[in-house]
């Protein structure tokens, strides 16, 4: 018997999306976007998360207020809005803005998958780089939490990773504001190495949280998140927020030679992230 069936799929341009549910977890809902998985969701218990990424900086969210209290949270890239489900059952009622490149999938999301009635999402649709150059934008402004996932099927686009997009991203965020940036690579963490220099031009304080050993020339593809704010960061001063198996994290001198040479990316020289079926993961 099938382990999935599917909630509904659809065409993103060339692009392919689709949203199964879980025959065996009730409740449990995967999107994809041209068999790249976006999101896992589950509608039964928002606060059981899937991927470790999520988990990661669910934790970092976690701390980033009192429990329980408010904390407007701005997420760029929605996909089955993973993150927002999850602030709004541990912090009901907070406001949060999603800012969305695809109305329709959006709009799937939301029909097949309901937000809770009283929950204070607002969505803005377009281009996260075109939205956060915006002159004005009364909606995103002093965001305590910043959730970066602006992923073009498996590949995040260059004009939403330069040292350009991340100051809009900090102009836009409160004082003692965290941004949370998920990446996907892999040994010798070139494209990682390029985001952590860049963020670290940008914000005070960097860290970066990966479950690949950070030297392993053997591992494989992996995701990296990259959290900058200028107040020191709690995952940081205090790393158990992290849970068991405890990841691998960088920071001051440590991350410093991990960056290396790797050079800041710019709208001029900035590059797209790796592409999972380039031959060179092989």
């Amino acid at each position: 018997m099938p382990s999935k069936r599917r909630v509904f799929s659809l065409m993103l341009d060339d692009r392919r999306a689709k949203l199964v549910q879980s025959r065996r977890r009730p409740g449990r809902y995967e999107l994809s976007v041209d068999g790249i998985p976006q999101s896992v969701v589950s509608m039964t218990e928002p606060t059981e998360l899937e991927y470790a990424y999520t988990q990661h900086i669910a934790r970092a969210m976690d701390a980033a207020a009192e429990p329980g209290a408010p904390l407007f949270t701005v997420h760029l890239g929605a996909g089955a809005l993973t993150l927002a489900r999850y602030v709004e059952a541990t912090r009901a009622g907070s406001p949060q803005l999603v800012v969305e490149f695809e109305p329709a999938l959006y709009a799937a999301v939301i029909d097949a998958l309901p937000l809770p009635p009283r929950a204070d999402v607002r969505v803005i649709f377009g281009d996260a780089r075109a939205v956060a150059d915006a002159e004005t934008s009364d909606d995103w402004e002093d965001a305590r939490f910043t959730v970066v996932d602006l992923w073009d099927a498996a590949v995040i686009r260059h004009h939403v990773a330069s040292q350009e997009f991340y100051r809009r991203v900090a102009a836009r965020s409160a004082a003692d504001g965290v941004v949370a940036v998920n990446l996907l690579d892999g040994h010798p963490f070139e494209y990682s190495r390029r985001q952590a220099a860049t963020l670290r031009s940008v914000f005070a304080h960097v860290a970066v949280v990966l479950d690949a050993k950070p030297n392993d020339d053997e591992g494989p593809l992996g995701n990296v998140v990259v959290f900058a704010s200028d107040e020191p960061l709690a995952v940081v001063t205090s790393p158990a927020l992290l849970g068991t198996p405890r990841p691998h994290m960088l920071h001051d001198g440590e991350l410093t030679s991990w960056i290396a040479d790797a050079r800041i990316m710019t709208d001029a020289d900035g590059t797209d992230s790796p592409d999972p079926d380039d031959p060179i993961w092989d």
